[in-house]
C-alpha cells in the first residue's frame, strides 16, 4: 500500500488518530467529528467561500480517520460521516498536491467510487486541496464539488489553496486550544494535590506544635525557673521560634485552603474591612480610612485578602511617615475592583511579580517577619473568583493592590 493510494499501514493508522485526538479531533466518535462550535461557524464561512469562488454548488472540510471520512464544515450539503474506502479525498490526499478533475466519471481513481457511481451521490466536477499543518501532518482537505462537469482557472485554483491555509490556521488553533486545556487540566490537578498536602502536613505538624509550645509556657511559669537565667533565655528563643513556626503553618493552611468551594454572596466592603482592623487592634488609630462597596465574594475569603494586605501595610510600613491605608473601590457590569493603597516602603517593579510566588519575600532591611505567603495567597483568592491581583506604586509612595472580581452570573 503506498502513500500515493491513500493507505496506510496499521501502526500509521493508530498515529494518524493520534494526531487528530492532538488537534481536538477525536475519531472514535460515532456521529460526525466535530470541532468547537467557533471553528465551525469560522469552516463554514470558509467553505462557502471556496464554493463561490470555484463556482461549485456544495463545497466541505473533510477530516480523514483510520476509517472513517468525517466533514466537520460543508456547504450546500449536511455534515456527515462516510467509511474511508467510499472517500474520494482519501485516494489523493495523502500525495500532498491539489488534485482538480472536470469529470469523476472519466477517471481512473474516482471511476467506480460510489460518489461518483449514483450509489452515494453523483459528483462529476471535484477539486481538492490537501490540509498540511506546520508539523507536515495530513489531517484531510478542503474540497469542491458539482454534479455538473467544470474546470477551473489557475487563479481559482490558487484561491482554493489560499481558502485551504486559512483551514490549516483555524486546525492549528483549535490544535493550540487543546494543548492549553489539557496543560491547565493537569496544573489545576497538580495544584489541587500540592494544596491538600501542604493542608495535611501543616494540620498535622500543628498539634505536636502546639504541645510544645504549652509546656513552654509551662516552663516558664515554673517558679523554679530563675527570669534572667540561661534556662529562661532558652525557653524565651524556643518559644519565639515555635510560635513563628506556628504562624507559618497557619499561612501554609489558609493558603492550601484558597480557591475550593467558594460561595460568592453580595457583601459589604466596608463591613469587612472594619472587621479586619478592630481585629488587628487598628480600627481606632485613623489608620485605615474605607469607601463601602457591595460586591459579589466569598465572605471568608474576601476577609483573609483584607486581612493579609493590612498586615502586610503594617510589616512594611515606611519609617519616614506614619502609616495609612486606603480602601477603595468601583463597581460596573462587569463586576468590582476593589484598590488598598498604602503609603509604607512599596515594592519595586522587578519585584513585583515574584512577591505573588508562594514563598517569596523581598528581605530589606527593617522587614517585620513573614513566610511569604500573603500576597500569594491573595492572589490565589482573585483568581478563585475568576479575577485577577496586580500590584502598582501609590502616588506619593507605598503599594497599591488592585483585586478584580466578576460579576454575579
Amino acid at each position: 500500500m503506498t502513500e500515493v493510494q491513500g493507505q496506510l499501514s496499521f501502526t500509521e493508522d493508530i498515529s494518524r488518530d493520534l494526531e487528530l485526538r492532538e488537534y481536538g479531533l477525536d475519531p472514535a466518535v460515532d456521529s460526525t467529528l466535530l470541532p468547537n462550535a467557533a471553528v465551525m461557524s469560522a469552516l463554514q464561512n470558509l467553505v462557502r467561500l471556496a464554493t463561490e469562488l470555484c463556482g461549485a454548488p456544495f463545497g466541505v472540510v473533510n477530516i480523514i480517520s483510520a476509517e472513517y471520512q468525517h466533514q466537520i464544515g460543508a456547504w450546500g450539503v449536511d455534515p456527515g460521516v462516510c467509511s474511508r474506502e467510499d472517500s474520494m479525498c482519501a485516494k489523493v490526499f495523502l500525495t500532498r498536491e491539489r488534485t482538480v478533475v472536470a469529470d469523476a466519471s472519466k477517471d481512473p481513481r474516482f471511476a467506480d467510487n460510489p460518489f461518483v457511481t449514483g450509489e452515494i451521490g453523483n459528483v462529476r466536477f471535484y477539486a481538492s486541496v490537501p490540509l498540511q499543518t506546520e508539523s507536515g501532518f495530513v489531517p484531510g482537505t478542503l474540497c469542491v464539488f458539482s454534479d455538473k462537469t467544470n474546470d477551473l482557472r489557475p487563479e481559482q485554483v490558487s484561491m482554493l489553496e489560499v481558502l485551504a491555509k486559512q483551514v490549516v490556521e483555524l486546525l492549528e488553533l483549535q490544535h493550540r486550544t487543546v494543548q492549553l486545556d489539557r496543560t491547565y487540566a493537569e496544573l489545576r490537578d497538580s495544584n489541587a494535590k500540592l494544596a491538600g498536602f501542604a493542608g495535611r502536613v501543616s494540620h498535622d505538624l500543628r498539634i505536636p506544635l502546639t504541645t510544645i509550645l504549652g509546656y513552654v509556657e509551662l516552663v516558664e511559669d515554673d517558679p523554679d525557673v530563675e527570669p534572667n537565667s540561661t534556662a529562661a533565655r532558652y525557653l524565651d528563643r524556643i518559644g519565639s521560634s515555635g510560635r513563628r513556626m506556628l504562624g507559618m503553618l497557619e499561612d501554609v493552611l489558609s493558603y492550601s485552603r484558597v480557591g475550593g468551594a467558594i460561595q460568592p454572596v453580595q457583601v459589604s466592603l466596608h463591613e469587612i474591612a472594619e472587621e479586619v482592623a478592630r481585629d488587628l487592634g487598628i480600627e481606632n488609630d485613623g489608620i485605615v480610612d474605607v469607601e463601602d462597596l457591595t460586591l459579589h465574594a466569598d465572605r471568608g475569603q474576601l476577609r483573609t485578602l483584607l486581612q493579609n494586605l493590612l498586615s502586610n501595610a503594617m510589616n512594611y510600613r515606611s519609617p519616614d511617615r506614619d502609616l495609612r491605608v486606603r480602601i477603595s473601590g468601583v463597581s460596573n457590569y462587569h463586576g468590582a475592583t476593589i484598590f488598598v493603597a498604602d503609603n509604607g516602603k512599596g515594592i519595586k517593579p522587578e519585584d513585583r511579580a515574584k512577591v505573588l510566588e508562594p514563598l517569596v519575600r523581598l528581605r530589606r532591611e527593617g522587614d517585620g517577619p513573614g513566610s511569604g505567603l500573603g500576597l500569594a495567597t491573595c492572589s490565589s483568592i482573585a483568581k478563585a473568583h475568576g479575577g485577577d491581583l496586580t500590584l502598582a506604586e501609590t502616588p506619593d509612595g507605598g503599594t497599591t493592590v488592585t483585586v478584580s472580581f466578576p460579576a454575579e452570573l
